[in-house]
């Protein structure tokens, strides 16, 4: 029997090798059909931003990739691929390797602004991750809510896929208006240096920490948010998050997204935080961010991080030397996740349907978080409540039922 269990004890460890050595050519094999198909688009559009951009591009598709390997061997005892073999092997493509349009980050920036010529009422800023073509009737939604209550604002959309030609079309009826809206390819080396973000950085890149199982760009999106506002200061928007009121009274504020009945708060969200720049409090969400990054657990560097970060403050009651505010669900989280399919389905009483579009417009609420997370799949249906609020806040008014 000894014997028997030797044998069975090799063969297992040869077929947990097999399937790494596997792992490990499907992944080159993936690679090169990636530089491929990213090398003929690029050809194919050679004058456009969008190939300005491919390392990065390319950097973060590889690095992806990678990820979804090593999420596959996660199974057997074979330690998973570190993320220092990805850069000696693939040096040429890291997406953090300089490029022109990622040079010129700050300066385009500025450029909007800070126009010597027209003053930015408010300045916004959204971080798209996601492919150009999934930027849809609701997204665009969004953005027509911030000029519509606010039509001298900036926005800068902070993303590679929509510093593109279809960026630009996607967003030319708004830029035909007048509407300052660009989306600017984010340089990361520069936003991150001289802030903690910039250790927790090089960490990930040298492989000295775990990226963990949540989608790399979901955390970093969750850190741009509060270094962009940090060196810029501004209103920070999630783009699923409609506005209803002016916002250019807000200062140094974020929302509850949940309250007891005393009216005290539970939770804080990050979809929606508005600081000065150098506020104190965005660094310490930096710092928190570093000291305490969980990339396995969704909304423990988002969400729960802000939460910890002020609640912390609160037990040793230091709050009062930070100078912003808390407010209430109200303003900004008006229905929770948890309900926010019910908005997008057309009712049978209309009494009722008025007076929840009276509770949500109500004086204490600027906008109206959609809960994309939850809500993506849900059609917005003619008639309801999502769809009123979209319809009063609109400028090009495309159709969005059903979307």
């Amino acid at each position: 029997m000894t014997n028997v269990s030797r044998k069975m004890s090799d063969y297992c460890k040869l077929s947990r090798l097999e399937l790494h050595i596997l792992s490990i050519v499907l992944f080159a094999v993936l690679v090169f059909v990636i530089v491929l198909a990213d090398s003929l688009a690029c050809d194919l559009l050679f004058n456009s931003v969008a190939c300005e951009t491919k390392g990065d591009r390319l950097g973060l598709q590889i690095l992806e990739a990678k990820q979804r390997v090593d999420g596959a061997n996660n199974g057997s005892s074979m330690p998973p691929f570190n993320l220092t073999w990805l850069k000696n092997k693939l040096p040429d493509l890291d997406m953090l390797k300089a490029r022109r349009i990622t040079q010129k980050f700050d300066e385009r920036v500025r450029e909007v602004l800070y126009d010597d010529h027209q003053q930015c009422q408010v300045q916004f800023f959204m971080i798209w991750i996601f492919p150009a073509s999934l930027f849809g009737r609701r997204e665009f939604s969004a953005l027509e809510s911030i000029f519509k209550a606010h039509p001298k604002a900036c926005l800068i959309i902070l993303s590679e896929t929509l510093d593109s030609i279809q960026g630009f079309m996607l967003l030319k009826p708004l830029l035909d208006r007048g509407y300052r809206v660009a989306p600017v390819t984010p340089d990361l080396l520069y936003l991150f240096k001289n802030t903690s973000a910039e250790a927790w950085f090089n960490d990930i890149l040298s492989g000295n920490r775990n990226p963990g199982e949540v989608p790399l760009a979901q955390n970093l999106s969750n850190l741009i948010r509060l270094v962009v506002l940090y060196k810029y200061g501004g209103v920070y928007l999630d783009t699923d998050f409609i506005v209803l009121r002016d916002f250019s009274r807000l200062r140094n504020v974020i929302g509850a997204q949940s309250a007891d009945l005393n009216g005290n708060w539970t939770r804080l969200n990050n979809a929606v935080l508005v600081f000065d720049k150098n506020h104190p409090l965005l660094y310490e969400f930096m710092e928190e961010f570093q000291l305490t990054f969980d990339g396995n657990r969704w909304g423990h560097n988002g969400p729960y991080l802000v939460s910890r970060v002020v609640e912390r403050l609160a037990t040793n009651m230091m709050l009062h030397k930070y100078n912003f505010t808390v407010l209430p669900p109200m303003a900004f989280y008006p229905v929770d996740w948890n309900r926010i399919d019910g908005l997008f389905m057309r009712t049978s009483n209309p009494k009722w349907t008025k007076a929840k579009l009276r509770q949500i417009t109500g004086g204490d609420t600027y906008g109206i978080h959609l809960w994309n997370r939850q809500s993506s799949r849900t059609k917005i249906e003619e008639g309801s409540i999502v769809a009123t609020l979209i319809a009063d806040h609109c400028i090009i008014c495309q159709n969005v039922s059903s979307s």
